[in-house]
């Protein structure tokens, strides 16, 4: 018998910068709860513009929520969106 491939994680396409993101979870216990915009993005990185100042986090280690244009929410992880922005784009 043979198995089936495991179902992988829908990759998000499209322009991230100028989205609303608030950090639900990650692995480094100081950027949990950061909420902002995103202002740059880089394959392995986005920074985020907050009251306090602009913050840098790595991809791979969120689980956050975005605030897609239409209005709802939804929730993706770090490896949904970890690719250069223009491949990304291109897909």
């Amino acid at each position: 018998m043979q198995q089936k491939p495991k179902k992988t994680a829908e990759t998000i396409r499209g322009e991230l910068i100028g989205t609303c993101v608030k950090i639900a979870e990650n692995k480094n216990r100081c950027s949990e709860k950061i909420k902002g915009v995103i202002i740059d993005e880089t394959k392995n990185t986005i920074t985020i513009k907050t009251q306090k100042g602009n913050k840098k986090i790595i991809k791979e280690q969120i689980k956050s929520m975005m605030q897609e244009k239409d209005g709802k929410q939804k929730i993706i992880t770090g490896k949904q969106i970890q690719s250069r922005p223009e491949e990304r784009i291109k897909k």
